[in-house]
């Protein structure tokens, strides 16, 4: 058996992109301008915006397909504290991920919602939910690599609306960088099935007829 698919394999796995930046002007762009990795994933839902953002404050793990599975082979399988890896069942997940580790950076119902954290940190460095929305931002120390994450909500008209997430991960020096890229490379495929069994999840549960 030979080893070269492996070794091409792990090189690929270490290939870190370039910088990238957004002109856009959404909520995520204050907190993410510029970023090394970018995930993106959107959805149209035959529901107004006030009950699409209501359905995506709202969704629990149990109700995302696929995501207890994912997330337990993300953690290796093992049980671990409460986290957005570990989800209780019937809590919202943004509610969760926010007590665990992510930061609320900024909610602005129906539109959008954006959430942070530190990925990669040196030794030593203090718990995510030690940072403020402003020191997240201003954040640009080595060693480091923060996560931005939103959910964005368009209104389309006569009742439609449409869901865009995405993530932005930022890494503030080459330490960080290539850290970062070997996880991101290994996760990705299953992020990406999460992300959009998520918004499925976000779209089953805003097109509920209202009880």
């Amino acid at each position: 058996m030979t080893l070269a698919p492996i070794a091409v394999a792990f090189a690929l796995t270490r290939i870190t992109p370039a910088v990238r930046g957004s002109s856009a002007e959404h909520a995520i762009d204050e907190f993410a301008p510029r970023f090394h990795f970018q995930e993106q994933h959107d959805i149209l839902i035959a529901a107004p915006p006030d009950r699409v953002f209501t359905a995506i404050k709202s969704v629990s793990a149990d109700q995302i397909g696929l995501f207890n599975v994912l997330t337990a082979i993300r953690r290796l399988g093992r049980p671990g504290p409460e986290s957005i890896l570990n989800a209780p069942n019937q809590q919202p997940i943004l509610d969760v991920a926010v007590r665990t580790g992510f930061l609320l950076l900024s909610e602005q119902p129906p539109h959008e919602v954006v959430l942070g954290t530190v990925v990669v940190a040196p030794p030593g460095t203090p718990q995510p939910s030690s940072f403020t929305g402003d020191s997240f931002k201003a954040l640009v120390e080595p060693g480091f690599a923060k996560a931005t994450m939103n959910f964005l909500v368009t209104d389309l008209g006569n009742g439609l609306s449409r869901v865009d997430t995405e993530t932005r991960v930022f890494a503030t020096d080459d330490v960080a960088l290539q850290r970062f890229t070997v996880y991101w490379r290994i996760i990705f495929p299953g992020s990406s099935i999460l992300r959009t069994t998520w918004l499925r999840a976000v779209k089953e549960r805003a097109e509920r007829a209202p009880s």
